[in-house]
């Protein structure tokens, strides 16, 4: 996953990066054609906050990051294809980007429409649901508003199916993300049908838990429903409560933690199979854009409803229970999620979950009340952003025409340059003329569109363009289908919904229209661990609040069994090993271990000791290590002795053995098994005896460690008579006959206690293992001359003597 050009890399970068480039490296070595390149997910807001807050302008700040960035990634010795690389803020890049939008939209799966959104009155900005947190802007601190906008979306919705399905074919994909992209997509079977109120009115709501019907006791509706609004004409309480709900984010997890509120619209909900009439809330946890904007709480079964039903003192009813005999148990100050037999339920009453659900759709279709109905949980992607440092949304607004897209012959619509930001806001809004154009269709007077796309976009269709570079179009089908599939994709974890269902929404979608052939963008997904470190930090607690401030390695010291600040009598606590974060100055500095360590040894580290999908602890002691086996390697490379004689057959075996395992480790991504296995036989090549054995063993390992340590490997390649660069020399070939082993350690026991082992041909008899035990002089010294009993042998493991 290529980065963000934030100005340094971290531990993290050096981890993911260096093992795709012992992939890299290795396929090469392997004769496969590989492409390996690198770019810069470049367009965000950290860029805007740097021009705010330095008065720099974004683009030169990213363009900087970027040159610093790549000196980095050049130091570690990543075999990179920089012929390819590109930052997303290209407007070469961009404008490609602005006509695959336009060719989507001429395809109707990008439309505009009003929709609620959240609104930092401050920055005067529309944010991301992750960037609301407790209500309030994440940079601005402000109170959050609903707002109802026009924005641009992308028709993911009409790809679910085939997103979901697809997730079956993705076996090189961990289990946990795809769960997560089946819980995103969320399909599921439910009932819609209607409430009639005590007004006059119908309220259509679905739910995909129709079993629970009889335990519904209230009706909500969310601020921006129609009876909501109907009511808030003429009632100044109602528009109070409703102006209080727009205050507040629009994620499900916010909607989940916020105190629930509640106005009571004193209109009734008639049960449609109880005839109760049930009382009808307007609620700020129910949001107008998902499903109906309406729900039937059911509190007995539903946290929210549980909570807001707690609140406002209304009925919670048990209609599921793990056992029948406890249907009218008190509840224990939460609702009961779990599975169970119906009860409290009438005619459902015994039934199953799943046979109550079919029973309700079935009475309620065959009644003529409802309707079973598929629906899913993912909603179409937003990709509207009032920012300057975005891709310009390639179209015109004309009185007369409408919205028109920006020809082609036209693009890249780039950005102006002179633009300020000492006004919050975006910029392309108030820019005095970039904005002003002319309709393409009729001439007239018209206005750009001044958002920006989504950076989600810029990230979801990047690697075609790595596959295929031409000038005149995104990229060239027949390369593309050459390359594609992504054969290894590594990233975080935390990249397992958006960005990746957005990549494989849009390769589907230039697909559907078609501009390539492939369906799914990566073939293998790896999510490495990441690498942490201890923290460092003192706390000062006040009356209503505590303080909490860190320090960084350099900043304390060690005396005893404390840690203090340095120069101080001050102790600090040494916290838990989290990732590593400047905010907890807990951060290692990749050059400065570079300079004092070199490359191959910080490579060494990243994929040694943990395994490549758990966390790696930072450790001094640790990158020492590894720096200290770098030399030693040195030692054993310089021992290499293209004219020596003399066989060690051992050695052989070792040797061959371990190309083979390493080759298979590296293809597995278990990096750190073969880090151990080159551990091996670096060891048994140290002990042995000068011969033409132990050089090729010491060849071997040059070719092995060639894709981890390259630029040792390179040096020891050129010093041992290698032919051109190690990196374009084949992975050592294996004597199949050198794979089995025809020699086997035998276990010496005496009364089933270890006391010696000895080597002995594969295969040996019964008669002669007993031999060689008795001869050995550790296993006599145990029996001590006591009279053999018995004699154990389990051919090729252990012999048991028992006196």
């Amino acid at each position: 996953m290529f980065p963000y050009p934030s100005g340094r890399i971290h531990m993290g970068h050096v981890r993911n990066y260096t093992m795709g480039d012992v992939l890299a490296r290795y396929q090469r070595m392997r004769g496969f054609e590989v492409l390996h390149p690198m770019g810069w997910d470049a367009f965000g807001m950290p860029a805007e906050n740097a021009a705010m807050e330095k008065g720099v302008h974004p683009g030169g700040w990213t363009r900087q990051n970027i040159a610093q960035m790549k000196a980095q990634l050049q130091r570690i010795g990543f075999a990179l294809d920089w012929t390819r690389e590109f930052a997303t803020c290209d407007p070469e890049y961009y404008g490609h980007e602005q006509a695959l939008f336009a060719d989507l939209y001429e395809a109707g799966l990008v439309y505009r429409k009003e929709s609620t959104v959240n609104w930092d009155p401050v920055d005067m900005t529309v944010l991301a649901n992750e960037q609301v947190i407790d209500g309030k802007g994440w940079r601005s601190g402000a109170e959050v508003e609903k707002r109802k906008l026009n924005q641009w979306f992308l028709k993911i919705t009409d790809f679910a199916e085939d997103l979901l399905a697809g997730l079956e074919n993705l076996e090189d994909w961990p289990e946990k993300v795809r769960l997560m992209q089946e819980n995103w997509i969320g399909k599921s079977q439910g009932l819609e049908f209607s409430f009639d109120l005590s007004n006059g009115e119908r309220v259509p709501v679905y739910t995909t838990r129709p079993d629970t019907i009889f335990g519904a006791s209230f009706v909500a509706v969310a601020a921006d429903h129609p009876v909501a609004q109907a009511l808030a004409m003429n009632n100044c309480d109602v528009a109070s409560f409703i102006a209080r709900c727009k205050k507040g984010g629009t994620t499900a997890a916010e909607l989940e933690t916020a105190e629930k509120l509640g106005f009571d619209t004193e209109i009734s909900a008639r049960h449609p199979l109880t005839g109760a009439e049930l009382p009808v809330y307007i609620a700020n946890f129910v949001l107008m854009d998902y499903g109906t904007g309406a729900i039937m709480g059911v509190p007995g079964h539903d946290q929210r409803d549980f909570d807001f039903a707690t609140k406002y003192a209304l009925p919670i009813t048990r209609v599921v229970a793990s056992d029948p005999a406890r249907a009218d148990d008190p509840f224990k100050g939460e609702a009961e999620a779990g599975d169970g037999v119906i009860v409290n339920s009438g005619f459902l009453n015994g039934m199953s979950v799943d046979d109550a659900i079919q029973a309700v759709i079935t009475r309620a279709e065959g009644e003529g009340w409802g309707t079973g109905r598929t629906v899913w949980r993912l909603r179409d992607w937003g990709v509207s952003r009032q920012r300057y440092w975005g891709t310009p949304i390639p179209f015109i607004h004309c009185e007369a025409c409408g919205v028109v897209p920006v020809p082609k012959d036209q693009l890249p619509v780039t950005l102006p340059d002179d633009v300020s930001f000492d006004i919050p806001g975006n910029p392309l809004e108030r820019h005095p003329t970039w904005k002003h154009v002319d309709c393409p269709k009729c001439g007239r007077a018209a206005l750009r569109e001044t958002d920006t796309l989504d950076t989600f976009v810029d990230s979801s269709w990047y690697f075609l363009r790595f596959a295929s570079q031409p000038a005149d179009r995104p990229f060239d089908p027949e390369e593309v289908a050459k390359w594609m599939p992504v054969q290894h994709y590594i990233g975080g974890i935390e990249h397992a919904i958006l960005h990746l269902l957005y990549a494989r929404f849009w390769t589907r979608a230039l697909a559907h229209i078609g501009k390539i052939t492939v369906q799914e963008p990566f073939a293998a997904l790896f999510t490495q661990g990441m690498v942490t470190h201890e923290t460092y930090s003192q706390s000062t607690f006040g009356s209503t609040s505590h303080r909490t401030e860190y320090f960084s390695p350099d900043e304390v010291e060690r005396r005893g069994n404390v840690t203090y600040i340095k120069g101080t009598d001050e102790p600090v606590l040494v916290g838990r090993v989290i990732k590593m974060s400047k905010s907890k100055k807990n951060v290692v500095d990749p050059d400065a271990i570079i300079a004092r360590h070199g490359a191959d040894a910080v490579r060494w580290f990243m994929l040694s000791d943990s395994p490549p999908e758990r966390d790696l602890p930072w450790s001094d002691a640790g990158i020492e290590g590894c720096s200290r086996f770098v030399q030693r390697l040195w030692r054993l490379f310089s021992a290499y002795d293209a004219g020596a004689v003399g066989e060690d057959k051992s050695l052989d075996r070792k040797t061959h053995q371990t190309i083979a395992a390493v080759a298979a480790d590296i293809e597995a991504l278990g990096f750190n098994k073969a880090v151990a296995r080159i551990y091996e036989l670096t060891g048994a090549a140290e002990k042995s005896a000068p011969s033409a054995s132990r050089s090729a063993a010491i060849r071997a390992l040059v070719h092995m460690v060639a894709p981890m340590m390259p630029h040792l490997a390179e040096e020891v390649w050129a010093k041992i008579g290698g032919e051109g660069l190690i990196a374009d020399a084949p992975w050592p070939a294996v004597d199949p006959a050198l794979l089995v082993d025809d020699e086997v350690t035998i276990a010496l026991q005496h009364m089933g206690k270890l006391r010696d082992t000895i080597t002995a041909p594969k295969g040996a008899s019964k008669d002669a293992l007993e031999a060689l035990a008795l001869a050995s002089a550790n296993l006599q010294r145990s029996i001590d001359g006591a009279p053999v009993r018995k004699v154990i042998v389990v051919p090729d493991r252990l012999v048991n003597i028992v006196t």
